[in-house]
């Protein structure tokens, strides 16, 4: 066996990495460094200094263990795992349907995406910051229908990208490059390896190439590192696994740390597709063990997932809804992704458990839901309880979404619900008509319940039940929900999903710099919440009506506009109606945080209404005013903080 070099004394990397401030020293005690414990941090920080030097020079297969700075080779094997296939054109998202379907990966999933478009990631680690109840896996093959029990990849893998590999192509504008830094799981054993594709190749692959045909006509082509072998992991060590994958030096590193071992595997001394400055975004996530397989996990399932990049600065990434791989799992989604910026890295949750809340393929939503609660992107909740037709939500100018509003009068004269939306994607309009008809780009449109529709546009549309959902190929999208009302009419309760986030949205659901202490009018004037009455409604409310022409609601029918007369909160409902009301909410199991809102809703539009607002998180900021206890002064205003 060849010891290399301390790490401290070989040459460094090409500059991008952030350098560690405290240097990790190699004279601790056993399961120490400098004295430091083996804490996650500490091993974190361990294995980033030893995937920041440069490997030795040939590639090859190595290992270390905490707390010693020092490779040490180890021979390579065989490749014994098939291939971690990339996603095909053909490859669409699973279909919607409620509730959502378990599955995240295989053309739906969340990525890390440079926030600097001048600064690739050069650099990425995949971690579960927890994993709950997954201590079983099977891996289940849909090539053979084979079952294997304990047999799971985790993969690390770049965006796809043009590359000068495919100058000989049958066609090189089609084709493109991929890269993936895979550990493949199997009862008998484990191997960690670097897998480059060319796709769409669409000729004999090039001397050393494995072709890979999906039976439509088109050629893949792929070649694996030689692999790193080690003993099975068992999925229930998921919370002690670090993948990472490493472009910067003059070869690939895929590196996997398991508690306080680390293993190598080097890429051969050219970069076979030529990645360069080509790595803008970074998926990554537990899957099924090839041939686009699923990873099937028990009930009650958890994990969060952190994708940590490196790209030579500190701002958080951006999230997009994208993927990459074909492979999957049976988890659901949960609540929306966050962004952390210093040790920049996109955070999910994914979860099989009944009892937490479900989360849609969004990676920032919206929401105007009951009489009328909006919800903004920054998480304020207000009520608007104006009639007529808004601008909710507008990213740029190709995505905008409007909603018709109409008054609960003659019984609830200050209230509103949402009676239609639209939404106008790229050249692509849909209306959704009091929740039952579509018309598209002007056309009466009729999709049944568990149907769809594939638009030339690219833009799906999707019926489940009473729910539409309206999705353009940039993951932007428009949700409605026909629910039954007290009032006797039904209402929608809207959802606006983005694709891509951060992002400036304006209208109702906007923030202006995603303060959510702050609502912004059409001209760009700010006002903090809560704004007041008047202000609310006749200046940011009204800059923000549209009619006519401007309005992408025509087709729908057509309700007056007006603006409420006084507000209207829970606080203004009967004491019996509100008590009851309240009842009814906390019965439902609604918190706290939520139970204004929900008193209202039942009082106005009955007991059913309370459901949207169970194991809801709260807001991150209420931007209504705080509720008034009568008394024989004026009204006693009751301090509200954010949530």
């Amino acid at each position: 066996m060849r010891r290399w070099p301390q790490i401290g004394a070989v040459r460094r990397r090409v500059a991008g990495a952030t350098v560690l401030a405290v240097l990790l020293s190699v004279t601790g005690p056993a399961g120490t460094v400098g004295g430091a414990p083996a804490t996650v941090e500490n091993l974190q920080a361990w294995h980033l200094k030893l995937v920041k030097e440069t490997p030795p020079e040939g590639g090859g297969c190595f290992t270390a263990r905490y707390p010693k700075l020092v490779w040490l080779e180890r021979a390579c094997a065989p490749a014994t795992s098939g291939p971690m296939l990339p996603r095909t054109a053909e490859q669409a998202p699973p279909p919607v349907s409620d509730p959502v379907p378990l599955v995240v990966g295989g053309n739906a999933h969340f990525v890390a995406e440079t926030p600097d478009p001048t600064k690739p990631i050069v650099q990425a680690f995949g971690t579960f910051d927890e994993a709950r109840n997954m201590d079983t896996v099977k891996t289940v093959n849909p090539l053979t229908g084979v079952v294997t029990d304990g047999a799971y990849s985790l993969q690390l893998n770049t965006n796809f990208f043009s590359t000068p590999a495919c100058a000989d192509a049958t066609v090189p504008a089609n084709c493109q490059g991929w890269m993936q830094f895979v550990f493949a799981n199997q009862p008998g054993g484990a191997e960690l390896f670097i897998e480059y594709w060319l796709r769409r190749y669409d000729k004999t692959c090039p001397t050393g190439w494995t072709p890979w045909n999906y039976g439509t006509g088109n050629t893949d082509c792929f070649i694996k590192t030689p692999p790193s072998t080690l003993a099975s992991v068992p999925v229930g060590r998921l919370d002690e696994m670090e993948l990472s994958g490493d472009v910067q030096g003059p070869v690939p590193v895929a590196s996997l740390r398991v508690g306080q071992n680390v293993t190598f595997n080097v890429g051969s001394t050219t970069d076979l597709v030529k990645i360069g400055a080509n790595w803008k975004q970074a998926e990554f996530n537990v899957f099924g063990n090839g041939f686009a397989s699923e990873a099937q996990f028990p009930a009650n399932a958890y994990s969060k997932v952190r994708t940590r990049i490196n790209y030579g600065g500190t701002a958080a990434p951006v999230c997009v809804e994208a993927g990459f791989t074909s492979e999957s799992n049976n988890l659901n989604y949960g609540s929306k992704p966050t962004k952390q910026g210093v040790g920049p890295a996109l955070l999910f949750e994914q979860h099989s458990d009944p009892n937490l809340p479900l989360g849609d393929f969004d990676c920032d939503f919206a929401e105007v839901v009951g009489d009328t609660h909006q919800v903004t992107f920054a998480g304020t909740l207000y009520d608007f309880q104006a009639s007529g037709d808004f601008v909710e939500a507008q990213v740029g100018t190709g995505f905008e979404v409007h909603t018709r509003k109409v008054s609960g009068a003659p019984t609830w004269p200050n209230a509103s619900v949402n009676r239609s939306a639209a939404v106008r994607m790229g050249n692509t309009t849909v209306a959704v008509c009091e929740g039952t008809r579509l018309v598209v780009d002007g056309t009466p449109t009729f999709v049944p319940p568990g149907g769809g529709v594939t638009l030339p546009s690219g833009v799906t549309i999707r019926r489940s039940g009473n729910v539409h959902d309206v999705k353009d190929p940039a993951g932007n999208a428009l949700r409605t929900e026909l629910r039954p009302s007290a009032l006797g009419t039904s209402y929608l309760d809207v959802r606006v999903g983005l694709g891509r986030s951060p992002a400036a949205v304006r209208g109702l659901l906007g923030n202006p710099g995603g303060d959510p202490w702050q609502l912004e009018a059409r001209d760009g004037t700010r006002f903090r919440v809560p704004v007041p009455f008047a202000t609310l409604y006749n200046t940011f409310g009204n800059s923000w009506r549209v009619s006519g022409p401007a309005s992408m609601l025509a087709p729908c029918a057509s309700v007056p506009a007006a603006n409420p007369t006084a507000p209207f909160y829970a606080s203004n409902l009967p004491t019996e109606v509100r008590q009851q009301a309240e009842y009814g909410c906390l019965t439902a199991g609604v918190s706290q945080a939520w139970l204004d809102t929900c008193t209202l809703d039942v009082a106005v539009l009955g007991r059913n209404a309370a459901t949207i607002f169970t194991r809801r998180q709260p807001p991150v900021v209420n931007g209504n005013p705080p509720p008034c206890i009568p008394g024989p002064r004026p009204c006693l205003l009751v301090g509200r903080q954010s949530s």
